[in-house]
């Protein structure tokens, strides 16, 4: 058996960059995913709270792990190497920025997620809104995000995954859907939520590793020579600096100024929510208690800013200096076709120079990357359909066993849709701007719906329609004379603004396409939904008091509620004793201190830059014995109010 395995594998070998040891790790992997998924499907198909939530007993650290393993997917090195190809190492503040998002979520919501008890995130609005526009608000939410948007990320990440198929194995785009989505597909429908998660530790090892040793065989090009040759490279000179130059206004604006101003608190994107939600609110939901809720989601962050990047960014440097535009790409693979051929290939482009057995085992990581957000996405958009859709309209009597059933038909056309809108996408971050886009303006709204009574269901419908609404219109009616009448306007108010404080006046501003439309998107939706919010009807009374009883958020937004409700007697407690959000900010700093002390501290290492290695390296330990403390204190606080 194995001899005729041995010839089968040496005969696909040819047909591919794989040799039989590739591919031997490669089956090693699906096997594993298979017989994780088929072990634990009698587990998973108890019920709904066992299928989507594993039970709610899942630890920290197995749900760090597996926030983590899905936001590593296949397409995350392809959109950092378009990143960093097309605007340097800098270009990544894109994504940095959002850590605001992620620290904000870990000491202000992941214990209000906790307490709220919901199965998803989209049953919060029943629980915080009243009336029948909730309960329709709930509905639609519910085939947005988990039909819609879902669809669309996931086309995203299978784009990768063509990509990856077409470079490293000769695949047509379906092909390549085919092969990655087919086991994921089965251990998915088959494990629920816990085999997602367990199967994820093992992605997660899988991917890590193989990202690491694709950055040591990119250094080791014979064109890169090692990472002195790197770093001394002429390609790279301007592509290096971890901050965009003030020289350069338009990479200052787009991808510094904006992201960390405006963008990380005012735009939804998944997996960095503003109040959290998705499937972060999943985990979050799934843990045993508040702190272990609180320790997954710090896990999460630490590791995916802190951990991850510099592979993937030492990597999409190496490209440049193999392939320093699209048309040596081009020429080194002509079989792709030219709708794909963006700079984001590059990532896939430079695995082939992987040896075999390496070659493997980095592609298995690729594969893993992939299937763990997948299987996420799968299982997250499921629990929407099932849980706020199905049983909330369609079959309130359903059994437990039949909404698992259909919780397992929904997993399977979902990723249909996904293969079918993935055939129409170019490149990751066409992808990333367009989520962007659709997500503008809500964020805000997403934050203070927990610590302010007035917003209610009609503020969020509002935001929706309102952020899709302008996205639509700027992506196919725009007038092509907007944006550059933007630019202008841009540049002469920053230019009036130097000359006031006499500062030369010799500077060019300009601000991306992209900036522009995701800046405008915000304010018409925030000032639409603030409009709507002070315009309406607020939540009934009621429903505010079972809320407040439930979460306890406290704080003055909902000062002038609990007077009232505390006037009429209604039983509390209603808030905790001790407010812990100003105690939540103060850790939100240090854990920003410790993962941008890390992040670039490691960055300044590699570049042999070591007065600011050692300054970082010390604020990232310091952050980190007193994030300790603080969040000790925290913890301490929340539990006082709970008793």
């Amino acid at each position: 058996m194995w001899r005729q395995l041995g010839d089968w594998l040496n005969q696909i070998s040819g047909l591919t960059r794989l040799d039989a040891t590739d591919w031997l790790i490669i089956i090693l992997y699906f096997g594993i995913a298979l017989v994780v998924g088929v072990m634990l499907s009698r587990r998973a198909s108890r019920d709904t709270s066992e299928y989507f939530l594993s039970g709610r007993r899942m630890p920290w650290w197995l749900l760090g792990l597996s926030m983590v393993a899905t936001t590593f997917s296949s397409d995350t090195p392809n959109l950092v190497t378009d990143m960093t190809r097309q605007h340097g190492v800098a270009g990544n503040w894109q994504w940095w920025a959002f850590l605001l998002t992620g620290m904000l979520t870990v000491f202000i919501y992941a214990q209000l997620w906790r307490r709220s008890g919901v199965t998803t995130d989209i049953e919060f609005y029943e629980l915080r809104y009243s009336g029948k526009i909730a309960a329709f608000l709930r509905g639609f939410r519910a085939i947005y995000l988990g039909i819609f948007f879902n669809v669309l990320v996931m086309a995203a990440v299978t784009l990768a995954a063509i990509k990856i198929g077409g470079v490293m194995l000769g695949l047509s785009p379906l092909q390549s859907i085919l092969v990655a989505s087919t086991v994921t597909v089965i251990y998915c429908v088959l494990g629920g939520l816990t085999g997602v998660v367990f199967t994820d530790f093992i992605l997660f090892t899988i991917a890590m590793v193989g990202s690491i040793a694709a950055a040591i065989v990119a250094l080791q090009h014979p064109e890169v020579g090692g990472l002195s040759g790197l770093l001394a490279h002429e390609v790279l000179r301007e592509k290096l600096s971890l901050f965009p130059s003030f020289r350069d206004t338009d990479l200052l604006l787009s991808v510094f100024l904006i992201p960390l101003t405006i963008q990380w608190w005012s735009v939804w994107y998944p997996g960095s929510e503003p109040g959290g939600g998705g499937y972060i609110a999943q985990r979050m939901l799934a843990a045993k208690n508040e702190g272990h809720a609180l320790g997954a989601t710090l896990f999460f962050n630490v590791a995916h800013y802190a951990l991850r990047p510099w592979p993937w960014i030492l990597v999409a440097l190496c490209s440049l200096v193999v392939f320093p535009d699209l048309e040596s790409l081009a020429r080194a693979f002509p079989h792709i076709d030219r709708q794909v051929l963006q700079h984001d290939l590059a990532y896939p482009a430079m695995l082939t120079f992987l040896p075999h057995g390496l070659l493997g085992l980095v592609l298995a990581s690729l594969i893993a990357a992939y299937m763990s957000t997948i299987s996420t996405h799968l299982n997250w958009g499921a629990s929407y359909v099932v849980n706020d859709f199905y049983k909330r309209f369609l079959r309130p009597q359903a059994t437990e066993k039949e909404l698992v059933r259909v919780g397992q038909v929904t997993t399977l056309l979902l990723m249909v849709l996904t293969a079918v809108l993935a055939l129409f996408l170019s490149n990751a971050l066409q992808a990333f701007h367009i989520m962007l886009q659709v997500g503008a303006g809500t964020g805000l709204l997403f934050i203070l719906r927990w610590f302010w009574w007035r917003i209610n269901a009609l503020s969020e419908l509002t935001a929706m329609i309102v952020s899709f609404s302008v996205a639509i219109y700027f992506q196919f009616f725009c007038p092509e004379s907007f944006i550059p009448a933007v630019q202008e306007a841009v540049r002469q108010a920053v230019l009036a603004w130097a000359q006031a404080w006499g500062l030369p006046v010799r500077i060019e501003v300009g601000m991306s396409a992209e900036a522009i439309r995701m800046v405008c998107g915000v304010a018409i939706t925030t000032v639409a939904w603030l409009a709507v919010t002070f315009l309406s009807r607020p939540t009934d009374l009621e429903t505010l008091a079972r809320f407040c009883r439930l979460t306890r958020p406290g704080g003055p937004g909902w000062k002038k509620i609990v007077a009232r409700l505390e006037s009429q007697g209604v039983e509390g407690p209603l808030t905790d004793p001790v407010w812990s959000v100003p105690q939540g900010i103060l850790c939100i700093v240090l854990g920003c201190g410790l993962v941008y002390g890390a992040l670039f501290g490691t960055g300044y290492w590699l570049y042999g830059n070591y007065l600011p290695a050692i300054v970082l390296t010390a604020v990232a330990i310091s952050s980190a014995i007193l994030l300790l403390f603080a969040s000790r204190r925290l913890i301490a606080s929340r539990a006082a109010g709970a008793e």
